[in-house]
């Protein structure tokens, strides 16, 4: 949300010109997509990889844009609408958010990790609601281009800013960091997601390590200390530092964890002598490490254990694996969107506290360089402990499969399917059937 005037002046030294009439006072929405654009809001073109935003000014005015931020002076038509006209749009958004921010004085807390970062700023935002006013990031509004968005949403009542921080190289933490000034910084695991790029898990672990080197001093780095990656961030960082796991030496720990399956877990935390019963409604044990995290920041921000318990057990945050009604009463669990092999062990686990049979559908996972090939293993073999019958599909599903032939379980690999799956015989094996 902007006002005119509030625009004018986050652009004083990016505006190269300005021309045309708004037919609103304040920007209600900002938006980079132009399918995306509704009456009355502020349309900035970027110039992505694979589409130019300047190419599409005219159908966000003809949804309704009242403002355009453009480096391309665009034809009008009569069109009531705004523009402004600047060197480096993307550049000139940042400079919008920063401002916003720098007259706020709400605390910046920032999550990231390989897996698990959006469930865990879900979390870490469903317990400081308990006491204060919480922005946080919509979506996938993560990157040098989302996390401004999210921050113009910055308004006077909100006291703490949930940030979630994505990076696709080395240095885009970094520029995240010097962006919105976090205190807090929490680090969720390194796993090999986006290994492509990279190099090696050292590599991801020194761009995931730039968020708690960015802290000030008086701040606070949580880290995972299962995860000797993120433990070790602690010498990497000015903050003072909170560890969260199921080891003894983490300063908030979960004891007596109960899966009650698609319902969801219960468990006792603790931190020191304290301890607190809680329940979480996501269903996986994966989730207790996501909403310890969020216990150690709430803790870390003044609340008390009980009230920390009692937020995680109100807490309502979509999972990122979802579970899908079934025929004859089964349940589908669905990881397929950017699934890595920690996602996919976690679907894979949680497919092991569901009642009846299990069938483990699978495919291939992708950007995980040198990494792939075990990755691919390790899933088969864990599948195999766990599923009455796999289906692997795609190139790398052949890997899969042999990881579930070393457990001798019945399998098909195929890069495509020509043919329904059969029918389960009695004896729980699936019957020969030929893929392509």
């Amino acid at each position: 949300m902007l006002t005119s005037q509030e625009l004018l002046r986050g652009l004083v030294g990016h505006l190269s010109a300005a021309w045309g009439y708004s037919p609103v006072d304040i920007y209600e929405h900002i938006a980079v997509d132009s399918r995306q654009v509704g009456s009355g809001d502020l349309f900035v073109a970027l110039a992505g990889e694979h589409h130019d935003g300047h190419e599409f000014i005219g159908e966000a005015i003809a949804r309704g844009a009242a403002g355009v931020i453009t480096k391309q002076a665009p034809y009008l038509n009569g069109d009531k609408v705004a523009i402004f006209q600047v060197r480096e749009p993307l550049t000139a958004l940042q400079d919008l958010a920063r401002r916003r921010l720098s007259n706020s004085a709400a605390k910046v807390i920032g999550v990231t990790g390989s897996v698990g970062k959006t469930t865990c700023k879900e979390l870490v935002a469903a317990v400081l609601s308990a006491r204060y006013c919480v922005l946080k990031s919509q979506a996938n509004l993560n990157s040098e281009i989302g996390l401004p968005i999210s921050l113009l949403d910055l308004k006077p009542e909100h006291d703490r800013v949930v940030l979630e921080m994505a990076m696709y190289q080395q240095g885009d933490i970094r520029f995240l960091c010097e962006l919105s000034e976090p205190q807090i910084g929490v680090v969720t695991n390194v796993g090999p997601s986006h290994i492509e790029r990279l190099g090696s898990l050292q590599a991801i672990a020194d761009a995931k390590a730039e968020l708690p080197n960015s802290l000030p001093p008086d701040g606070f780095a949580v880290l995972n200390g299962d995860d000797p990656l993120v433990s070790t961030m602690a010498e990497r960082t000015r903050a003072g530092v909170v560890l969260y796991g199921l080891a003894q030496q983490c300063a908030m720990r979960a004891e007596e964890i109960v899966s009650h399956g698609a319902e969801g877990l219960s468990f006792v935390l603790c931190s020191g002598r304290q301890q607190a019963a809680a329940r979480l409604r996501m269903p996986g044990r994966h989730n207790i490490h996501n909403a310890l995290a969020a216990a150690a920041v709430g803790l870390v921000e003044g609340l008390s254990l009980r009230e920390v318990a009692d937020a995680l057990s109100d807490a309502d945050v979509p999972s990122r694996i979802r579970l899908v009604p079934g025929y004859n009463n089964s349940t589908i669990i669905d990881d397929a969107y950017n699934a890595s092999p920690a996602s996919v062990l976690a679907a894979i686990y949680l497919l092991k506290e569901m009642p009846g049979r299990t069938i483990a559908f699978l495919g291939d996972m992708r950007e995980l360089g040198d990494h792939s090939y075990e990755g691919h293993r390790q899933v088969g073999l864990r599948a195999a402990q766990v599923a009455d019958i796999i289906y692997a599909v795609g190139n790398d599903g052949k890997i899969i499969g042999q990881g579930a032939k070393e457990m001798a379980i019945p399998w098909c690999a195929s890069s495509k399917i020509k043919q329904k799956p059969p029918k389960l015989c009695a004896s729980g094996c699936a019957p020969a059937i030929t893929f392509s």
